[in-house]
């Protein structure tokens, strides 16, 4: 009898992971992705056509007047609203665009820098290792001369080993003082994680560093070895002509076209992808799972030997409840961050650098910009062909951990509001007419590593191996980066192997 292996979750983690497992082994694979959409936290908006929103805002905006007419180009102008690149210095990101046969549509972010939101005006973002300080004398003028004194006698203050775990913000303010966690590290890890850095795990954020702090000593200096190292490191792959690699990599068109190509490559090996098709039960019975999927009054029976969770921990949670409550407990213990992206094409913006971090506190509502046509010459190049020369591509994020309140309205409110707050404060705004706005909604969508979070993983892993043919993945385990998801996936794939 052939065995039936069923991946739950047809996000980037899980359809990686099913490949993995087509790869090796000839058991029947069956993805099933709740939604009627696979990616997950990959997606692409396309900008060519007005929509009922660019209307509805048309009508009420006298600026905008409808947009400019276009001769649209033979290809659909998308781009995405999700995951927009991905970390060039791990492998698995860049050796699967390879081997999908996407290598001639990758591409590297441009030169331009990100800069901060601070007191009303644009700064450049001092040197720092993921957020922490490299160079005091950098700081001058980004903070205040008190923050700066204050910071300076960090590598004078007793720095005994660590013996734990510890929130991360904290840290950093306990040994530079509260302003270099709220205006360097804050915004830093607020893009990354949507978090709050004084609840942030600062084991499982930044273990590097971590390490090296652990041993106690200055914090600026563990900071200086470990963003020397980093340097080392990409100069080892610097090429012939002597200029070190990319750090981000992307693909024309966004990254979210990795799905398109997964699914593809999958339908190839004989992959069974379901959609629609939420998992509502997982239970053991007579040596195999059980699995109860499809609509409540429809249900469908899925046997399958071995199960792969690649879905957040909460419905984790959920499956495996009856299996091992040990494992569901810990996975029940880890939130979610929810946030919205909203991205406008916009005439009339005069933008510099790559986009902008906003600390805490700066603007209402607005945690951060991407300049992405300043970032990525592919889309400047695009939306000049499509809405004119100048236009510029923006991606707003509203919504940390915590902060649910925010994204409370409708599109159109969440819309209207973010524009008007871009425009009633930040520099290069003032005269913009919006001709094009898509808002993606990520309800939940970035797994908060609060303290302790790696013993956790360890636990609930440990828990997960007791049980005979499960295994788990995805973005709450080992990091948010898409090569993290798909190290994860690949893993987990091993596992059941």
């Amino acid at each position: 009898m052939t065995r039936t292996i069923l991946v739950v979750g047809g996000g980037i983690t899980g359809l990686v992971a099913a490949r993995r497992l087509s790869e090796q082994t000839d058991a029947e694979i069956i993805v099933c992705e709740s939604s009627p959409r696979l990616g997950g936290k990959l997606n692409g908006v396309a900008l060519d056509d007005l929509g009922d929103l660019d209307q509805q805002l048309a009508l009420q905006d006298p600026e905008q007047g409808g947009g400019p007419q276009r001769n649209p180009l033979d290809t659909e102008f998308t781009v995405d609203a999700g995951a927009e690149s991905l970390l060039a210095r791990r492998p698995e990101g860049l050796q699967l665009i390879t081997e999908l046969g996407l290598d001639d549509q990758r591409v590297h972010p441009t030169a331009s820098r990100a800069q901060a939101f601070l007191a009303g005006q644009i700064r450049s973002l001092p040197p720092s290792n993921l957020g922490v300080p490299t160079d005091l004398d950098a700081l001058r003028g980004y903070l205040t001369d008190a923050g700066l004194d204050r910071a300076r006698t960090e590598v004078d203050l007793d720095a005994p080993p660590l013996t734990g775990d510890v929130e991360i913000g904290r840290y950093v303010a306990t040994r530079f003082g509260d302003e270099v966690t709220d205006r360097v590290l804050e915004p830093m890890l607020g893009g990354v994680y949507a978090g709050q850095s004084r609840r942030l795990s600062f084991q499982a954020v930044h273990p590097a560093l971590f390490t090296e702090a652990s041993r106690g000593g200055s914090l600026l200096a563990a900071a200086q070895r470990v963003a020397a190292a980093a340097k080392r490191s990409n100069d080892h792959g610097t090429g012939d002509e002597g200029v070190a690699p990319p750090v981000f990599a992307g693909l024309i068109g966004g990254v979210n076209r990795l799905i398109g190509a997964l699914v593809a490559d999958l339908e190839r090996r004989g992959v069974k992808i379901l959609t629609r098709a939420t998992v509502r039960s997982l239970t053991r019975k007579s040596g195999r799972y059980e699995v109860i999927t499809g609509p409540v009054p429809q249900p469908k029976l899925i046997m399958a030997d071995r199960v792969l969770l690649a879905i957040p921990a909460a419905p984790t949670a959920r499956l495996l409840t009856g299996l091992s409550p040990a494992a569901a407990a810990g996975l029940a213990e880890i939130p979610y961050a929810s946030m919205a992206v909203i991205t406008f094409v916009l005439a009339g913006a005069e933008l510099q650098g790559s986009g902008l971090l906003v600390p805490p506190g700066e603007l209402p509502t607005i945690k951060a910009f991407t300049y992405s046509s300043n970032k990525w010459d592919w889309i400047r190049e695009r939306a000049e062909a499509d809405f004119g020369p100048g236009t510029a591509v923006v991606r707003a994020s509203v919504g940390r951990f915590g902060e649910e309140q925010l994204l409370q309205v409708d599109d159109q409110q969440l819309a209207r509001r973010t524009l008007a707050e871009a425009r009633g404060f930040v520099p290069g705004f003032q005269s913009v007419r919006p001709l094009r706005v898509r808002v993606q909604r990520w309800g939940g969508g970035l797994p908060q590593y609060l303290l302790d979070h790696r013993r956790r993983i360890a636990d609930i892993r440990t828990a997960v191996a007791e049980l005979d043919g499960i295994a788990i993945a995805g973005a709450y385990t080992d990091g948010v980066g898409l090569p993290a998801c798909m190290a994860s996936a690949t893993a987990a794939a091993d596992t059941l192997l």
